[in-house]
């Protein structure tokens, strides 16, 4: 059957019609996107947790959540992403859309990984940094019945025996492991690393006299508090409350702070609004007075950036990391 052409005048007027019509639907699109920004959230946000359910730092984050989905009104939903050195989490959301629906914990290795292996994100460019939370409380403990009363003790021997000490940590080249080495290597100390999934496994290999030494975080206090454990030395920048007759790094003449600080990132380009929605929403759960409980009890103190100071952090802390895994000879893997 033959159709004839449209006539030339009409085609011509439905094209400036359809040309017409391209700037206010383009116009729509983003007046579409500032729409679902405005009213964000309006459906429940997934964060993810690169860390053991029911660890210290789960918890931590589960607390924080249960706060931020009252606040917010929409339920924020934990996930566990075990894996890869403690990245899991960041390397899926450097994937997700950047809606402000999917988060993720910020771990210190996800600026390491990178230096020493493929891991299919760049921490300056894919997230967007939202708040800075905290950080680790970690020390080397011993058992109460270990010959080495204080930390001078400990070098000591040592020095004397090398390669005859040994230590547990979270895993090769985690913050415990490098700093252990980088410690090793400003005292011309030989210590054998032995990796552990967890604190907790460090912990009780420790107390079964599998391994000498003991890298911790906030495990380590009821077996101190109950006189089963000691802790030689903490890594923080200032004594711990909780034991404060410990010595730093620093007091001990080592000019090292260790704390692996993390905090919340999502997907690069995230929208202004969505991103001061969720920093004040986990600003107001982190200085809740049941927040700063728990933090004590596990040991760790806050240490609160906003987005653009964490921003800036993250840039510091992945340039001083490639710089600590220079020094320590910690090369590319093929």
């Amino acid at each position: 059957m033959h159709h004839a052409n449209p006539n030339p005048d009409r085609r011509r007027l439905l094209t400036l019609a359809a040309a017409g019509l391209a700037a206010p639907y383009a116009g729509f699109h983003a007046g579409l996107a500032h729409a679902q920004s405005s009213d964000y959230p309006n459906k429940p946000i997934t964060l993810y947790v690169s860390f053991t359910a029911g660890g210290p730092t789960d918890a931590l984050m589960r607390a924080l959540a249960e706060k931020v989905t009252k606040t917010l009104g929409q339920t924020v939903l934990i996930e566990n992403r075990l894996g890869a050195a403690g990245v899991m989490g960041a390397a899926a959301v450097a994937r997700a859309a950047p809606n402000g629906y999917t988060l993720s914990l910020m771990p210190e290795p996800a600026f390491r990984l990178p230096y020493i292996q493929k891991t299919g994100f760049d921490p300056l460019t894919d997230f967007t940094y939202i708040i800075h939370l905290t950080g680790y409380s970690f020390n080397v403990a011993v058992r109460a019945d270990a010959p080495w009363k204080q930390w001078s003790d400990l070098v000591a021997d040592a020095k004397k025996r090398p390669g005859k000490i040994t230590y547990g940590s979270t895993g090769i080249n985690g913050t415990m492991h490098l700093t252990m080495e980088e410690i090793g290597q400003k005292l011309g100390i030989e210590w054998v690393h032995v990796p552990y999934k967890g604190e907790t496994e460090i912990i009780t290999a420790m107390m079964g006299g599998h391994i000498d030494l003991a890298c911790a975080a906030g495990g380590i206090t009821p077996f101190v508090e109950t006189g089963k454990a000691r802790v030689l030395v903490v890594w923080t920048a200032n004594r711990s409350k909780r034991w404060p007759d410990v010595p730093t790094l620093r007091d001990v003449g080592l000019d090292m702070v260790a704390n692996s600080p993390f905090g919340i990132v999502g997907p690069k380009g995230l929208n202004p609004h969505v991103v001061k929605t969720l920093h004040d929403a986990f600003k107001q759960a982190l200085n809740e007075p049941s927040i700063g409980e728990l933090l004590e009890q596990l040991n760790q103190e806050k240490a609160y950036l906003d987005s653009a100071d964490y921003d800036r952090f993250a840039r510091q802390r992945y340039k001083s990391q490639g710089e600590l895994l220079k020094r320590l000879g910690v090369t590319m893997q093929p």
